[in-house]
């Protein structure tokens, strides 16, 4: 049986549209195996493989430079310090006012604007940080679901959030399901 959406699929096209549509409108693998009468296991290597395909999405249609908005977010127990991305040199960072930021045009960022929500400010000309706070907002309460996931799964869930968020104003269904079709999934 032929699929063109998965590589080396036992599953038909037939059934893996309805995987996808209830993806799309966020359900757990454990509901979605429920409806679609598949394994668990079977929903969950599909929804990895579909995961892994938004994070490659976003990786390739977002690189890190130009004006960027950092915003400090903590996802589980305990914080590991000194973790950071890379500096991208001449992007311009915009950032609250929290002094963990204060070094950033130190490490190889061309400009540091703050906007200081302490001093009642909320943006600062075309400084602000308003959609980077608006998707920590959105990514801690669609994870919160979840109610905790293995570290090892955390990338692809945070940028399922990315994609998502990013993706919010259209079909979310028809986005993915173009995109299988240009270039099919894999399933490992």
């Amino acid at each position: 049986m032929a699929n063109r959406y998965i590589f080396h699929s036992r599953i038909s096209e037939a059934k893996f549209r309805p995987i996808l549509r209830l993806f799309a409108l966020d359900l757990n693998a454990v509901q979605i195996a429920a409806l679609t009468d598949l394994s668990r296991v079977s929903i969950n290597r599909h929804l990895a493989a579909l995961r892994r395909r938004m994070a490659a999405c976003c990786e390739q249609a977002a690189p890190m430079s130009g004006e960027i908005e950092v915003d400090e977010s903590c996802f589980g127990a305990r914080r590991i310090k000194g973790k950071r991305g890379p500096a991208d040199t001449g992007s311009t960072i915009d950032s609250d006012g929290w002094g963990g930021y204060d070094g950033l045009v130190d490490m190889g960022y061309r400009r540091h604007l703050k906007v200081v929500h302490g001093h009642g400010e909320w943006a600062r000309g075309a400084a602000h940080i308003n959609g980077i706070e608006g998707f920590w907002g959105f990514a801690k309460s669609r994870l919160a679901k979840f109610r905790g996931m293995s570290k090892h799964t955390f990338y692809l869930h945070l940028k399922e959030c990315e994609f998502r968020f990013n993706h919010r104003h259209d079909e979310v269904y028809e986005t993915l399901l173009e995109s299988c079709r240009k270039k099919p999934i894999k399933l490992s």
